[in-house]
């Protein structure tokens, strides 16, 4: 797909397949549908007047060869009340939009949507709205021998386009580089457990840093994190024939001594649970376990597309928690990198276990901030839904930049409380820490266990569990936080 920025435009005068405008409740219309309706001697106006189309949000209808007009096509989108418009309606209507083109013989669209946003609200909603097309295009048929029956949308270039005169080709990139990441993410974490495996995320990385010169990857084997005393990962990966992998991609887009911002991300690529073996239903979908290193590799993408004027460094714990004869027991006390003790009490808490020598490991970079991405906990799903990421953090400035950067990015989080009422939950009569604290807070006490790992920089952690696939008749990879980590990097670079 190729997207495009066009301002100054007049609706009425572009010679494509569409022109996507707005239509508000009531019957209102847009400025492009004003353009379109003057052209046409109010052939918009006319159909609005059977009353079948009122502009309801989200609701289209599409109207071919009006006189006037040089598109062969014009879609009307509703936009609901005016006063209503918000970058998360905006994101909606363009989706419909796109839908409503997927099966129409249409290659090029111009889009007027974002014409009607608040002034100061247009460059994020130009980047949302290449994201919100993108997201919709999607498909992963990578491993059927036969494709979808249904016919490709034969959509291949889609035109950001205002009346009014503006420079957002910075938007436009941005949302188009982000884009790219999120399908990076989603099609790592839909591939399945035995292709992506701990080595495959490797060569990925591999390929990201060939494909850069200004990106180096650098991979720990089993042997290294041995030598640099990880116990706590390598509890994990022991019970696997699949090594596990310590990642560390570092992308240089700043200037060379400049601290880096790190991202963390957990990459369990198969989650069976270990000896404490998870129940049987939908534990297929245990090969999501490794959306925080998807997102992190996808955000990472973003970067050297964006070519992002700061440096960031991405570290992946990848592994395979599987139950076998080597594999870790209820009970059993493994020593970490920072030299504190767990006790072992469930095996099936195992993300916590790779990501605290992983975040003990990024110390070395004397990092600004650091960020970990994991699909932690079922708690998080049971406290936040699949609506919302749950964030928690030791540094308020860093927590209050990542809730207004999902805000933003129309990929929110919502901060959740740490204290020590919470770390009480984590004592161990053998070990420094458990590591688990009972049901109650289960997130929660999560990240007071990794927030052990993590005094010596401003650190937040972010809990995906809820929001990082879909499950059911839409079950897939959503490609989510990318967007958010994303923003944060912006709003950093920016300032």
């Amino acid at each position: 797909m190729n997207y495009h920025f066009d301002s100054s435009a007049n609706a009425a005068e572009l010679h494509t397949d569409c022109v996507v405008v707005g239509v508000y409740k009531n019957a209102k219309l847009s400025a492009a549908a004003t353009q379109i309706d003057t052209a046409s001697q109010g052939a918009i106006q006319a159909h609005l007047d059977f009353g079948d189309f009122t502009g309801e949000k989200g609701r289209t209808s599409l109207l071919y060869k009006l006189p006037g007009v040089s598109a062969k096509r014009v879609l009307l989108v509703g936009m609901g009340d005016k006063d209503k418009l918000t970058q998360e309606a905006l994101v909606s209507m363009t989706q419909a939009a796109v839908n409503a083109l997927k099966t129409a013989k249409v290659s090029n669209a111009v889009s007027f949507l974002t014409d009607e946003m608040a002034s100061e609200c247009i460059a994020i909603a130009v980047r949302q709205s290449v994201m919100a097309v993108a997201d919709v295009l999607y498909t992963f048929d990578t491993y059927k021998s036969k494709k979808d029956e249904t016919p490709r949308p034969a959509l291949e270039s889609w035109t950001v386009a205002h009346t009014i005169a503006g420079e957002f080709s910075t938007a436009l990139k941005q949302g188009t580089a982000i884009a790219e990441g999120m399908q990076v993410s989603r099609d790592l974490a839909n591939s399945p457990g035995n292709v992506c495996t701990p080595m495959y995320l490797a060569d990925i990385a591999q390929e990201l840093a060939n494909s850069s010169n200004q990106v180096d990857v650098n991979i720990l084997e089993e042997a290294d994190m041995e030598a640099l005393g990880m116990g706590s990962f390598l509890s994990v990966s022991k019970g696997s024939a699949e090594d596990g992998k310590m990642i560390i991609l570092q992308y240089h887009g700043g200037t060379a001594g400049e601290a880096p911002f790190v991202l963390v991300g957990k990459g369990i690529t198969f989650d069976t649970g270990g000896i404490s073996l998870k129940p049987g239903n939908a534990m297929d979908e245990m090969k999501y376990d490794m959306c925080g290193a998807a997102s992190v590799m996808g955000t990472l993408t973003a970067c050297v597309a964006m070519q992002l004027p700061m440096n960031v460094i991405g570290v992946i714990a990848a592994a395979e928690n599987m139950p076998s004869s080597n594999a870790s027991k209820p009970g059993d006390i493994v020593t970490t990198m920072s030299g504190k003790t767990i006790e072992i009490l469930n095996t099936d808490a195992e993300g916590r276990l790779v990501l605290c020598d992983a975040l003990t490991y990024v110390e070395r970079f004397n990092p600004v901030a650091v960020v970990d991405i994991a699909t932690l906990t079922g708690a998080c799903i049971t406290a936040l839904g699949h609506h919302i990421c749950g964030l928690l953090s030791n540094n308020d400035t860093l927590a209050d930049e990542v809730l207004t950067a999902g805000k933003q990015a129309n990929d929110e989080a919502w901060r959740l409380p740490m204290g020590e009422k919470y770390h009480d939950q984590l004592k161990s009569n053998f070990a420094d820490m458990a590591n688990i604290g009972g049901p109650p807070g289960g997130t929660i006490t999560a990240a007071c266990f990794l927030s052990r790992f993590t005094e010596s920089y401003p650190w937040a952690h972010l809990d995906i569990a809820g929001t990082a696939w879909k499950s059911g008749a839409a079950k897939g990879a959503t490609g989510r936080p990318v967007p958010l980590l994303c923003q944060i990097l912006i709003n950093r670079a920016g300032a």
